[in-house]
């Protein structure tokens, strides 16, 4: 029977751990095969069938052999499946390319993710010189908007209490937190600051979209540079939403300060962000900031908390937003 020489392998050493480790290894191949399918365009593209000849032509693949190989390895991961010699995207493979959450999660640990490990050596000899924001900053504003769900709903618990006339999305993206907001408090207004081209480019286009031209702005730049170029300006609600972490730790008491000093009378800031925690992710997604350049690294809420007090506002508890994940957030209080 070959399950007598499984039990046999398994038993040779630490048969739990080998397990386990065959499995892992097992589902790591999974996310690798999938960001590969989804980073060269094969699934997407084989939504028209084609065979191996007609592929390769279409995306200038000069290695035949090597384009075959490629196909049958995604279909046996289930992404592709093949009828009398044409290829086309499976069914699984139709279902990642129309959930952008899935997609991005496949994309984002096929890649910078765990590419951090591969290169660690590297990165401890000479320190953190990654530069995955620049060059993955439109993967990762895609993956953070799996979290967005979490973040509607606290920011409805906060502005339930009071609904802000004015409110500044502080790196607003692509503005889906401040559209949310518009929608829900009719007759605010809203500034987002973005400093990325793309991001800001989308936000006015979803600002368009939603017909919110004459309630909303989005100004490109540094919100430093932003709150210089407009010294009255003051807001009752401040949103800084999966952000502060790009902010290094000896700069953060500056801005904060510089937004407690446009909150009105019994304004409200509001910071969401993963916090530094013992949970597996936190840990990880903390080595990889730090592995930036500039030496970025997620917030110590208990830190955050007594410089939100230093800057003069009165913050909550931080709460845990998300089920089971450390993403957190606190509501602070003008004085």
């Amino acid at each position: 029977m070959r399950l007598r020489p499984l039990l046999r392998t398994l038993r040779a050493g630490d048969s739990r751990g080998r397990l386990v480790a065959l499995r892992s290894s097992r589902r790591a191949l999974g996310v690798a095969v999938t960001g590969a399918a989804l980073r060269v365009g094969l699934l997407e593209e084989l939504l028209q069938p084609a065979n191996a000849a007609e592929l390769a032509e279409r995306r200038g693949w000069a290695d035949r052999h090597l384009v075959e190989a490629a196909l049958h390895s995604f279909a046996a991961h289930g992404l592709l499946e093949e009828r009398g010699g044409r290829w086309r995207t499976s069914v699984r493979g139709r279902r990642i390319l129309n959930d952008e959450f899935i997609r991005a999660l496949y994309e984002a640990f096929s890649t910078y993710h765990t590419e951090l490990y591969r290169e660690l050596d590297r990165e401890l000899t000479s320190g953190g010189q990654r530069h995955d924001i620049e060059v993955d900053g439109e993967l990762i504003a895609r993956l953070s908007r799996s979290l967005d769900q979490f973040v509607f709903a606290e920011l409805d618990r906060v502005v339930a209490g009071r609904p802000p006339r004015r409110l500044l999305d502080v790196g607003c993206g692509a503005a889906a937190h401040l559209l949310h907001l518009l929608r829900t408090v009719p007759g605010a207004k809203a500034v987002g600051v973005e400093t990325d081209h793309a991001a800001a480019a989308l936000a006015r286009a979803a600002v368009a979209g939603q017909r919110l031209n004459d309630r909303a702005e989005i100004v490109e730049a540094e919100v430093t540079a932003f709150l210089d170029q407009r010294p009255q300006e003051t807001f009752d609600l401040i949103l800084v939403a999966n952000v502060v972490y790009y902010v290094p730790l000896p700069d953060r008491v500056a801005l904060l300060r510089s937004l407690a000093e446009r909150l009105e009378s019994g304004g409200q800031l509001v910071i969401v962000s993963t916090a530094k925690t013992n949970d597996s992710f936190s840990r990880h997604f903390d080595l990889l900031l730090r592995a930036q350049a500039g030496h970025l690294e997620l917030p110590d809420f208990n830190v955050l908390c007594e410089q939100l007090t230093d800057v003069g506002l009165a913050p909550q508890v931080p709460r845990r937003i998300a089920p089971g994940e450390p993403l957190t957030a606190v509501v602070a209080h003008h004085k």
